[in-house]
């Protein structure tokens, strides 16, 4: 059945009962073939120029204009991914309106946002604006992020993007990035009996591991951004020995550590070397192995920037009270201003239930992120 016209709730609902588990974190998982398929049709029903192309082989990128060629662009960046639905405690893919919620996975994360910014593009439109809206569902940000990094590699640009992850409505200019590093901690084999043979390397990451509760209690806490607040380190994975009787000759501790804009890679490896050297002072006999496995950097746009400053004033139009916070989560907006397109976040839901066993989003919030987003691609593109 089709969708009015800037239907933002339909929408959603429409997007939530689709499976588009990410293949790459759920095995088997649907990917976005048939999501993306699904957006396409409507968005071509309703007006847009719709370009739908792979990133990789049947997980397609959906690509939409709207308004007018040559004048100030804006974007508008949701992806289409969900994670797994193990241990949902209602259907995933059955949504749900019950007490003003809608309930399904991607709820919040993110399809009411993609449904609130295709709604808000196409009201936009038929109020009339001078310039384009691009509307980019993409593919895969639950991952690797390829999706918009296919369309940064294909040249696609706008002078600024609204990502619309949920926000709780909050103005959200800036998220954390995360470096993700291998600590692989060496000793020698020997009998359980052969105490001057062995190097217990477990022991040995036990000593890594407390330099790293230090650093993280003292020289991270002392860091902070004003929106974000302090930067992290925890342990998530440790793996080592091989039998009860024998000395483990390794041991391996994966790191995150969660990064605040002005930290480079490069020098959170040299902290987390100096870490090791500061045991290796303690035990002469300690060696290390470290590699950094993957990394995301944090976003951050200034507060004064022009699209937070018009963002707020649509807020305000659109009697929807204005708060300002920081994104918890990495996002696709640090791909966008990489790129040179300044990036922040607004959209409606809450991340605390993104990837939860219960996932939903506020009917209302559907229908305010939509206005105020209208609002804002009128008052860009008369600026």
């Amino acid at each position: 059945m089709p969708i009015p016209r800037g239907d933002a709730v339909a929408l959603t609902k429409t997007l939530v009962a689709i499976d588009s588990q990410n293949p790459s974190l759920v095995p088997n998982g649907h990917g976005e073939h048939a999501v993306a398929s699904a957006l396409a049709e409507v968005l071509r029903d309703w007006g847009f120029s719709v370009d739908v192309h792979d990133v990789v082989p049947g997980r397609p990128n959906v690509v939409a204009r709207i308004g007018r060629p040559g004048g100030r662009a804006l974007m508008f960046n949701g992806h289409l991914d969900v994670v797994g639905i193990e241990g949902m405690t209602h259907e995933p893919f059955e949504p749900v309106e019950k007490d003003g919620l809608l309930y399904g996975r991607g709820a919040a994360d993110m399809k009411s946002g993609v449904a609130a910014m295709c709604s808000a593009a196409v009201r936009a439109a038929d109020r009339g604006i001078q310039g384009e809206i691009v509307v980019a569902a993409v593919i895969d940000e639950e991952f690797g992020s390829l999706g918009t990094k296919d369309i940064i590699a294909r040249g696609i640009r706008a002078d600024a993007a609204i990502v619309t992850e949920p926000t709780r409505l909050s103005i959200m200019p800036a998220h954390k990035g995360f470096v993700w590093v291998k600590a692989t901690i060496h000793g020698r084999a020997a009998h359980g009996s052969r105490w001057e043979l062995g190097v217990d390397a477990i022991r040995q990451a036990g000593l890594f591991l407390a330099e790293v509760e230090k650093y993280d209690s003292t020289t991270l806490a002392e860091r902070s951004h004003p929106l974000l607040g302090r930067p992290s380190i925890h342990a998530s994975f440790i793996q080592g020995g091989s039998g009860m009787s024998t000395y483990p000759d390794s041991c391996t501790v994966w790191l995150e550590r969660r990064t605040i804009p002005c930290e480079s890679t490069g020098d959170i490896m040299s902290e987390i070397e100096e870490l090791c050297d500061r045991v290796r002072m303690e035990k002469a006999d300690f060696k290390y192995d470290l590699e950094m496995s993957f990394a995301q950097q944090p976003s951050d746009v200034s507060r004064n920037s022009t699209i937070v400053r018009q963002l707020q004033m649509s807020l305000a139009n659109c009697g929807v009270r204005e708060k300002m916070e920081g994104m918890s989560a990495w996002t696709d907006a640090a791909l966008l201003n990489a790129a040179d397109i300044p990036a922040i976040h607004f959209g409606p839901g809450d991340i605390a239930v993104a990837h939860a066993a219960e996932e939903y989003v506020p009917v209302a919030e559907i229908e305010s992120a939509t206005r105020v987003l209208m609002d804002l691609a009128g008052r860009w593109h008369s600026a």
